[in-house]
């Protein structure tokens, strides 16, 4: 699938990570679709790990902890 940017990458990634959520070690979450069109996955994917964060997929959506503490999936 090829990647269509429709804005500016680098501020787009900042509004996700400067969301209160992300600044307080919580949790985002945002659609593969709208990633793949704001920015691309591996450079989103690029980003999340550069921060020492942890991101899982599920459903469709690409779900960022904000925590670069141990992860344990329990169920």
């Amino acid at each position: 699938m090829q990647t269509l940017v429709r804005h500016n990458p680098d501020r787009w990634i900042e509004q996700i990570f400067s969301a209160k959520a992300a600044q307080r070690g919580g949790v985002v979450r945002r659609s593969i679709g709208w990633v793949e069109r704001e920015v691309g996955r591996g450079r989103f994917e690029a980003e999340v790990r550069r921060r020492g964060f942890h991101m899982i997929e599920c459903g469709g959506q690409l779900v960022v902890i904000c925590n670069g503490g141990g992860l344990r999936v329990i169920c």
